[in-house]
C-alpha cells in the first residue's frame, strides 16, 4: 500500500473514534441509554486496529490544510445537532476507510462497510 495513504487511515480512525465516543457519551451520560451505548462502544472499538501504530508515523496535523475551524462547526443548536453531525462524521470516516482498505485488506474494508451501515440504522433509531 502507498505510504501517503497512511495519514488518510489515520485522520479517518480518529475521526470515526471520535465521533462516535461524543454519540455514545451523550446516549450514556444524558439519556441513560445502555443498549445504544454499549452498541455505539463496540462500533467505536472497530476503530482500534493495529495499522494505526504506521499510520500515526504519518501524522501531520500542524500542516492540515484545513486545521482552522469553519464557522459552521462553531454552532449547534442543541443535542440532536450535536448527535446528528457526529454520526455523520463516523459514518463518512467508515466511508473513507472503507475504501482505503481496498487497496491492502478487504476484510477490513468489509468490517467498515458493515459499521457505516450498523451507523445509518443507528442513526434512524435515535
Amino acid at each position: 500500500m502507498e505510504t501517503r495513504i497512511y495519514r488518510v487511515i489515520d485522520a479517518n480512525l480518529n475521526r470515526y473514534k471520535e465521533g462516535l465516543r461524543v454519540v455514545e457519551d451523550i446516549q450514556r451520560y444524558v439519556f441513560d441509554n445502555k443498549e445504544l451505548s454499549l452498541r455505539l462502544k463496540k462500533l467505536r472499538h472497530l476503530g482500534n486496529l493495529e495499522i494505526q501504530k504506521e499510520a500515526i508515523k504519518f501524522r501531520d496535523s500542524n500542516h492540515d490544510v484545513l486545521k482552522p475551524t469553519l464557522e459552521i462547526e462553531l454552532k449547534r443548536e442543541n443535542l440532536d445537532s450535536i448527535i446528528t453531525a457526529n454520526l455523520k462524521r463516523a459514518q463518512e470516516s467508515a466511508r473513507v476507510l472503507e475504501e482505503c482498505f481496498k487497496l491492502s485488506d478487504a476484510k477490513i474494508s468489509e468490517i467498515f462497510k458493515d459499521a457505516r451501515y450498523e451507523l445509518y440504522d443507528v442513526e434512524k433509531q435515535i
